[in-house]
């Protein structure tokens, strides 16, 4: 059989993104030809060039340019692999009347009420039914795709890169730096439903030592939550490097996270490989990941939230079980050599049918 040639599309999430550059590398050694079309700038981002993969720029858009700049990125393509409902979409609009596999890997969930989550569940069933197989990263998601009319929907959850904890960072300097010296560090990411992380680290302004919240990767929020963080002297600062976020949560007493959207599942495996006492919302599948390894609180409650981070801060012994369990769960999952073979597996089976019509 000639060389498999697959193409990946991505819409740029942080999570998606390092998954991406990981089994991009992995598919090249083993002979596969890969291009990864991303938003320009996120291949560098996340080390695509390093991974022996062809990068081309395709814009996180759907209007006939970009969809025509996809569909010519894809030709020849043995198998598509599209991360993330919106890139399903677009490469299932690029691929329409060729019959080239597609395979979507659904990282996570985005959450909606009234119209748009009319809109949203649509978007799902399209891009569900266009998949040949969905790659569900936990059973809510597998399950939802099912729902959704997908043909096919597996589990295949997507390790952290070992490669994201290379070296021993420095805890003090990086405390040093956010000026969280003497007192707590509580490291967090940017996701949809920040206020009740906000709402409470106003709770927390009461402890002595104050803790400090770092939020990484600002989002499309970030003027709001500078704004409300100067108007209410909340002890938050925000980074926008993503890509040192694994020296913040070496140093962080504990890791937080209040809402939902793929930076969160990402923040809480690494959060749980680094042994980082973990404090949770009940959404994005989190329950299913963490187990008992963190503490889980409901969606959108910030008093319960509080809380919880309260009683950790206050019971050392705890933090150390959680540590301890997160380290232990973490070492189950499975590693980047399983999932590569598992999906190169998905790209035999769906080729091998390929390979028979070419003959």
């Amino acid at each position: 059989m000639s060389q498999l040639r697959t193409v990946q599309v991505l819409d740029g999430g942080a999570g998606s993104s390092a998954h991406v550059s990981s089994l991009a590398a992995g598919l090249v050694a083993r002979g596969v030809q890969v291009t990864v079309c991303a938003p320009a700038g996120s291949g560098r981002a996340h080390g695509l060039p390093g991974s022996g993969a062809r990068f081309v720029a395709v814009p996180r858009r759907s209007d006939p340019a970009a969809v025509a700049a996809l569909r010519t990125a894809c030709t020849g393509a043995d198998i598509v692999h599209a991360h993330g409902l919106h890139a399903a979409l677009r490469a299932g609009i690029a691929l329409s009347g060729r019959g080239t596999p597609l395979v979507m890997t659904w990282h996570t969930r985005v959450h909606a009420e009234g119209a748009r989550g009319r809109l949203l569940r649509f978007l799902e069933r399209r891009a569900a039914r266009a998949a040949a197989v969905v790659l569900g990263t936990s059973w809510e998601l597998v399950d939802r795709a099912r729902r959704r009319g997908a043909r096919d929907a597996r589990l295949a959850p997507a390790p952290i890169p070992a490669s994201r904890f290379a070296g021993t960072p420095d805890d003090g300097k990086a405390r040093a730096e956010l000026g969280a010296t003497g007192r707590p560090l509580l490291v967090s990411v940017a996701q949809h439903g920040q206020d009740a992380l906000l709402d409470a680290a106003r709770a927390w302004r009461t402890l002595d030592p104050v803790p400090l919240l770092a939020v990484v990767g600002e989002g499309d929020r970030a003027g709001a939550l500078r704004r409300r963080i100067a108007a209410e002297g909340l002890p938050v600062v925000l980074a926008d490097d993503a890509d040192g976020i694994d020296d913040l949560l070496a140093a962080a007493d504990l890791a937080v996270l209040c809402g939902h959207g793929e930076g969160g599942p990402l923040l809480a495996r690494e959060a749980l490989r680094l042994g980082v006492p973990l404090v949770a919302a009940r959404t994005d599948g989190l329950p299913e990941l963490v187990g008992d390894a963190a503490a889980l609180v409901p969606y959108g409650d910030a008093e319960a939230l509080a809380g919880a981070v309260v009683g950790l801060l206050d019971d050392p012994a705890r933090r150390e079980r959680l540590a301890d369990s997160g380290r232990v769960r973490a070492a189950g999952w499975p590693t980047e050599e399983d999932t590569i073979a598992h999906v190169l597996s998905v790209y035999d089976e769906l080729a091998q049918p390929l390979a028979g019509d070419r003959a």
